[in-house]
């Protein structure tokens, strides 16, 4: 991604007693989130926590999806107006509640 470019993240803590459907979340609720946001969207990355720092350690995040867009105002404008259907998807995947980050690319 190029300098300036804004990146939302959305990360999904890894604890115990909470579920998380890798294949809805790659296959439906991702591109349902890709077809709203439309050409807002540049880019998008899935990724699967693997293990902690230190070996034999537990992921701190079962999951993480990045979002990417070419400015806050053109995150804010796509999201906003389908933040509520976005948002009531999560269910169907998950018992997280996820932390998001919005962050802007340096390099």
């Amino acid at each position: 991604m190029k300098k300036g470019t804004i990146k939302v993240s959305v990360l999904y803590p890894n604890e115990t007693g909470k579920t998380f459907n890798m294949d809805y979340y790659c296959n439906k609720h991702v591109p349902m989130v890709g077809g709203l946001l439309g050409d807002a969207l540049i880019g998008a990355t899935i990724e699967q926590g693997v293990s902690g720092g230190a070996p034999d350690t537990t992921a701190p995040y079962i999951a993480m999806g990045n979002i990417y867009f070419e400015s806050i105002d053109s995150f804010q404008n796509s999201f906003g107006a389908h933040a509520d259907k976005i948002m009531a998807d999560i269910p169907n995947y998950t018992n997280i509640e996820p932390v998001i980050q919005i962050s802007e690319v340096l390099v």
